[in-house]
């Protein structure tokens, strides 16, 4: 039996609870669409995210390591899919819209520069004082504005409710009607979700390719409560198994701990603070109410968890050396675009007179990959020190 839109429409209503986002409070879209006949606002938009040319790029942009440190390690697209599941398994579990949240998550990362958070700190330094930089903005206009695909409009033409969740905590480089209503209204539920997902992912990963590299050592961690009590209570049920597995398995164990955690105390909010719609969400923000939230004990546990991470990981030897590195690159390439413009493509300098030189050469440079502004700093004669 074929599903029309309106019995979609109307198992959603059954299935999703009362205050999550349903496809009737999507906001609808900036430039008018019809409506799919078979496929909802925000499974639309999910496709989109999917299909565009920035998602693609996302497999050779760093996440920790540069994509030449080897073929296992993570990437920003590795990391967006994780972060994706994780989300649309809190989503699913608390009865709020998988597909709201798995867009969010998709499309969080999209305005992430090369070289991870090093070619975000050195954007951000070259652009202060001229619009800044930051990349969940350059992530909201990536699907608002950068994206081509239609030939009726800019970007994506995403739902209101989706450019909302990829917020965050800023809005757009300038103000907008968008921005105005994301602060009045606040996040969706679902928004808040990827949020948490997210720390979560790279929390958890981060360590496995830390240890993968050998940066950190499995008795490093013993000093972090999550992972101890996870590690022997692996070592424990498996104690013929092969090291090797008994850390994979304690990844598992202990992304499995954290994700519950979040569920149930979520869970126990939403009821504490008598949450029954959508309208509610809203008072909760306003009045200044986590409803998102992990337990004290985990909320401490992650600080340790992370503290560990910056001290031993972020901050080791050559993972430093690579985000100098990454720095330099994009000081180079921004300085070299500005000084020769009749090198930046076509499609960025069509909007200099609108938006200023510095901002297109800062939208090309951020969706350069890790590699391809390698490879453009040298087909250029700069000078370049291989990681």
């Amino acid at each position: 039996m074929l599903k029309a839109r309106t019995t979609l429409l109307e198992e959603e209503e059954k299935i999703l609870a009362p205050y999550a986002r349903k496809s009737s409070l999507s906001g609808g879209r900036v430039h008018f669409e019809e409506e799919h006949p078979y496929r909802l606002p925000f499974q639309r938009d999910k496709d989109r995210i999917v299909h565009s040319q920035a998602f693609k790029r996302l497999e050779y942009k760093t996440q920790v390591f540069v994509f030449s440190e080897g073929d296992h390690f993570r990437n920003r697209l590795t990391h967006t899919l994780e972060v994706a599941g994780v989300s649309r398994t809190i989503a699913k579990v608390l009865s709020l819209n998988e597909d709201l949240a798995e867009a969010i998550a998709l499309a969080h990362d999209l305005g992430h520069s090369p070289f991870g958070h090093a070619g975000q700190d050195a954007l951000a330094e070259i652009m202060k004082g001229r619009g800044g930089f930051e990349h969940n903005k350059q992530s909201l206009r990536v699907v608002q504005k950068l994206e081509r695909r239609y030939p009726e409009f800019p970007g994506l033409n995403l739902c209101q409710a989706t450019l909302s969740g990829i917020m965050k905590h800023g809005g757009d480089y300038e103000v907008s009607d968008l921005n105005l209503q994301r602060k009045e209204e606040g996040p969706s539920l679902e928004a808040l979700i990827v949020d948490f997902s997210d720390e979560i992912a790279y929390s958890i990963h981060d360590i496995e390719d830390g240890l993968g590299r050998k940066f950190i050592k499995p008795e490093d961690l013993s000093s972090v409560s999550l992972w101890r009590r996870n590690y022997l209570s692996v070592k424990q049920q498996y104690p013929a198994a092969k090291e090797e597995l008994v850390l994979r398995t304690t990844f598992r164990f202990l992304l499995n701990e954290i994700v519950s955690n979040l569920i149930t105390t979520t869970s126990s909010h939403l009821e504490i603070h008598e949450i029954k719609t959508y309208e509610d969400v809203s008072r909760a923000f306003l009045e200044k109410i986590r409803l998102v939230v992990f337990s004290q004990t985990m909320w401490e546990e992650m600080r340790e968890l992370k503290k560990f991470l910056y001290k031993n990981l972020y901050r080791h030897p050559v993972v430093s050396k690579m985000s100098d590195q990454g720095k330099e690159t994009i000081f180079l390439l921004f300085d070299f675009f500005t000084k020769n413009p009749d090198k930046i493509p076509e499609s960025y300098l069509e909007r200099e007179e609108e938006e200023g030189r510095d901002r297109i050469i800062c939208d090309y440079i951020a969706g350069m990959t890790d590699r391809y502004a390698m490879e453009k700093l040298k087909s250029e004669g700069m000078f370049w020190i291989p990681y």
